[in-house]
């Protein structure tokens, strides 16, 4: 038997005529409620550079639904901005709203009997919180995301966030004046949109590209460009078709998607926070996704781009060299992607990509010169990180992809900032940053300020960071996040002491503690774990339920 469309069940009938007077009580006539219900779900805001101007976009997506015959609604989503949130107790609400967001997304679809949804987000955790909601419920989805903000310029030099974190510690190191660093902040970030490196928001936006849930552009067209509207018009018309057609979302988000968006985030240098938040959708889609998995496709995917903070370039000049689809185009060298799948465009990936072209082979590299043959991302195992542990192995220094030293620990941000701002990390040391993980944060804080510390002091190329934290897309540097299990839960992370000596093989995927095992057993006689630092409000709850890192830090049911 056909399953009966999600509206209907809410609006038809005499049984439905109390839901009916209350749509129109708000406006709506009886000639819309007789057209598919497309939720238009919004996280425009005024707190968050990459949404204040989501309305705009949202108000196009809905004038691309009435074109195609819908009736659309709006709903709001919430959403946090890592930069304001970025070094103070505030981060620790950041990846945990991204259970909100995919909670709130199927609240608001289910009650209100949505046919399918357009989703409106840009910036870190709200992209993946609203596609992790979308697959679960499974309706006709399509993602219209806000867009990258424009580079800053400093004199001549294109600039953005990151290169302000840094500036902070080249400051407390007395490199710049107190001037140059109030110039910066004044025009690093020159207006609306995702922040303009291949940090995690505009990770996730060229991810939904590749994945299949969003259109051409989705990923890389400046927030600012009237393009970006015309793309948001075309969503609303899109999403029609695509309910028409009764094609849901777990239709677009197979394994075949996800290992091709895994591919693609190979080959951009994407955001370590990528490996999180796509191990999270692929358990939305009951896809099977592990670890292993990212190793093993970075084995064969070259890296292709060094946008910031890995390199020079921004995402508005990926996207003039002709964006994600000439990326996808230059991967099917590889043979490993799966051409015949769906695209939201109505395309299979071979149609959609069959007329890209890569137009500055600086901005992406072909194939064949690539900056190195192996993936962005690396996923490295050892004693330290038994369940494994990331690294963004195109921004680190060559210098630091084999490296040994002796450990520096701090049980939480704050205190590692202080001991660097203080000067007393020395180059070769590993600075350790433990009981930041999902549960012992809780919520897997961001360690941008320590390594833009390190990076503005020059240490970026003979210091490692450690943690069972997270690092932000705009780190660079041996900046190693996300070690399972993390110390909250037991993990080794917890049993390292001042001066160990850790061992780093990124090219081998090897993390090592060079003590031995009956040591290690020592100390874990000994091991006391300290009291949690969150004892009341949601966060408790969270932290309570929340998996580890390597398995996406989902909400266990």
């Amino acid at each position: 038997m056909e399953k009966q469309q999600p509206s209907k069940v809410v609006l038809e009938g005499s049984e439905r005529a109390p839901n009916r007077s209350l749509f129109y009580a708000m406006g709506y006539t009886e000639e819309e409620l007789h057209r598919p219900l497309v939720g238009v779900i919004s996280a425009y805001s005024e707190i968050v550079p990459g949404h204040q101007h989501l309305d705009k976009l949202a108000q196009a997506v809905m004038d691309g639904v009435r074109l195609a015959g819908g009736t659309p609604v709006l709903v709001p989503a919430i959403g946090v901005c890592d930069g304001i949130t970025m070094g103070h107790n505030g981060m620790r609400y950041s990846l945990p709203s991204r259970e909100l967001i995919a909670d709130s997304v199927e609240t608001m679809a289910l009650a209100h009997g949505f046919d399918g949804l357009v989703l409106v987000p840009n910036c870190d955790k709200i992209v993946p919180g609203m596609v992790m909601g979308a697959v679960r419920i499974n309706l006709p989805t399509l993602v219209l995301s806000g867009g990258p903000m424009l580079a800053g310029h400093i004199g001549n030099q294109a600039v953005s966030l990151s290169g302000l974190f840094e500036a902070v510690g080249a400051y407390k190191n007395g490199t710049i004046t107190g001037e140059l660093l109030e110039q910066m902040t004044r025009d690093t970030c020159p207006g609306c949109g995702s922040c303009a490196g291949m940090y995690t928001a505009n990770s996730m936006n060229c991810l939904m590209e590749a994945l299949g849930l969003g259109l051409p552009g989705n990923g890389t067209i400046p927030a600012v460009s009237a393009a970006r509207r015309r793309l948001a018009k075309t969503a609303g018309m899109r999403i029609m078709a695509l309910i028409e057609q009764g094609v849901q979302a777990r239709d677009i988000v197979t394994a075949d998607a996800l290992h091709d968006a895994l591919a693609c985030d190979m080959a951009l240098g994407c955001s370590s926070n990528s490996v999180l938040h796509l191990l999270a959708i692929a358990n939305e889609a009951d896809v099977s996704l592990d670890l292993q998995d990212f190793n093993d496709l970075s084995e064969h995917v070259p890296n292709l781009c060094h946008l910031a903070p890995a390199g020079p370039h921004h995402i508005e000049e990926l996207d003039a060299a002709g964006g994600i689809q000439a990326v996808l185009k230059e991967l099917t060298h590889t043979g490993l992607l799966h051409l015949q799948r769906p695209m939201v465009s109505g395309k299979t990936l071979q149609a959609q990509i069959a007329n890209a072209d890569n137009l500055n082979t600086t901005i992406i590299r072909p194939y064949a010169d690539p900056y190195s043959k192996t993936g962005g991302l690396a996923i490295l195992f050892g004693n330290i990180a038994p369940r494994g542990a990331v690294v963004k192995r195109s921004a680190v220094a060559a210098e630091m992809l084999v490296h040994e030293g002796p450990a520096r620990v701090f049980d939480g941000e704050e205190e590692a900032i202080a001991a660097i701002y203080a000067g007393k990390i020395r180059p070769g040391d590993v600075v350790v940053i433990r009981y930041e993980g999902p549960t012992g944060g809780p919520g897997m804080r961001e360690m941008l300020n320590p390594t833009s510390a390190l990076a503005g002091m020059g240490l970026d190329s003979s210091v490692a960071l450690l943690t069972d934290g997270r690092f932000s897309g705009a780190s660079r540097g041996a900046s190693i996040g996300h070690v399972s299990p993390e110390a909250a839960q037991g993990g080794p992370i917890a049993l390292i002491e001042e001066g160990d000596s850790i061992a780093i093989d990124i090219p081998a995927y090897t993390i090592q503690l060079k003590v031995s095992d009956d040591v290690l057993a020592a100390r874990r006689i000994s091991y006391r774990q300290p009291p949690m630092r969150v004892t009341s409000g949601w966060l408790s709850r969270y932290a309570r339920l929340v998996s580890g890192a390597d398995q996406g830090a989902v909400l266990k049911g």
